[in-house]
């Protein structure tokens, strides 16, 4: 019988102004205001959010590592892609704890097609903590659910807190995205 071969983990770091990164990239990656609002601003009214997976699963080790949650308590999974014109332009996915669903939260689990920056940065409470970044190769399961093509797709990810209850966001920048007008 053949066991599986480990998926290697992503290298996620800090991200820093001071990196030698294409400069699309980093406009993209350093940028710490709403991703949501950004999108839309650029894509002139045909912003849209596909969504491929929202529902209760586990949390991956990392992520629970992240978000100080044990491996084997379930959580809020949202994947969408962020599109324009039917252009896919950002994947992301979203990990939240079943702790941070309350009260005003609650609306999380209902945000449908709705994208998830509208929620948060409408939040005047809203903190963000330091955003890291990686760059995704082929190998990583990531790379395939983002729909990666050529060298390599970018991403970077950081812990919100409402109301000091945290989630996980990730985001990774496709090429449609990056190749196209800054």
């Amino acid at each position: 019988m053949t066991r599986p071969v480990p998926q290697p983990l992503p290298r996620w770091r800090r991200a820093r102004a001071s990196q030698r990164l294409p400069a699309t990239v980093a406009a993209w990656l350093l940028d710490t205001g709403s991703l949501t609002r950004r999108l839309k601003r650029r894509c002139a009214g045909r912003f849209n959010v596909t969504l491929v997976h929202h529902g209760f699963g586990r949390v991956q080790p990392e992520e629970a590592r992240l978000l100080g949650v044990a491996l084997q308590r379930r959580v809020l999974v949202r994947e969408v892609f962020l599109r324009c014109a039917e252009v896919d332009w950002v994947y992301a996915r979203t990990v939240i704890p079943l702790a941070t669903l309350t009260h005003r939260n609650r609306r999380l689990k209902r945000l449908g097609q709705r994208p998830l920056g509208g929620f948060l940065f409408a939040d005047p409470g809203l903190l963000r903590g330091p955003i890291e970044q990686v760059q995704l190769t082929p190998a990583d399961r990531l790379y395939r659910t983002a729909r990666g093509s050529g060298e390599g797709v970018w991403g970077r990810r950081s812990i919100f807190f409402l109301r000091g209850r945290p989630l996980l966001v990730s985001e990774f920048f496709l090429p449609a995205l990056l190749e196209g007008p800054g």
